[in-house]
């Protein structure tokens, strides 16, 4: 495994736990939206972060793309 999807795999459980909720339905709802590969692609930047940082950035985006 890859470190960028090793960190996408911790990302996306840790935003679930953030959500209160599974990371298989925060994939799913990253997937209808067509977001996941631009937040796995971030891994340069949510890497070096806080991961409050890159829970509120996919919570800005989500929210975009829901308009």
């Amino acid at each position: 495994m890859t470190k960028e999807m090793e960190f996408f795999t911790f990302l996306m459980e840790q935003y679930a736990h953030y959500k209160n909720t599974t990371a298989d339905k925060i994939l799913r709802q990253l997937d209808e939206l067509k977001l996941t590969d631009y937040v796995f692609n971030m891994y340069e930047m949510y890497h070096s972060e806080a991961l409050e940082n890159a829970f509120v950035d996919i919570d800005k985006l989500i929210k975009s793309k829901k308009k």
